[in-house]
């Protein structure tokens, strides 16, 4: 499947914007799951255990479409974020902190210290 482009049909959007074109892109099974999880570098199979076993075909897929949009790289470790993807994860993140106080709120759920875990940046499973 190819990459969501800015400019053509996406899902959610018949203009194809840029920012609905990267929801289309994030919105696929795993793939916010695997931009959370490499905050540091991680092998094919580090990375499908820290995803909570991802099938093997899934997650190739996936990190294919995040290489071609320039998110996720090969590296001597096995895959990394881009600089782009840095960029975007630090934008994500605030969001587990917002998910955070969303979810004690509203629900009553709260995970002990996930805010501070979350602001710290040190954060690899929500």
């Amino acid at each position: 499947m190819a990459i969501p482009r800015p400019g053509e049909k996406v899902r959610g959007s018949l203009s194809g914007s840029p920012i609905n074109a990267l929801f289309d892109l994030l919105g696929r099974r795993w793939a916010l799951g695997i931009l959370w999880q490499l905050d540091t570098p991680s092998t094919f199979r580090g990375l499908q255990a820290l995803c909570g076993g991802v099938s093997p075909s899934i997650l190739n897929a996936r990190l294919k479409d995040l290489r071609e949009a320039d998110i996720v790289e090969r590296s001597s470790v096995g895959y990394a974020l881009t600089a782009r993807g840095r960029e975007l994860r630090a934008l994500i993140v605030p969001l587990g902190a917002w998910s955070a106080d969303w979810s004690a709120d509203l629900f009553g759920v709260e995970r002990p210290g996930m805010r501070d875990r979350v602001a710290a940046e040190g954060a690899t499973d929500l």
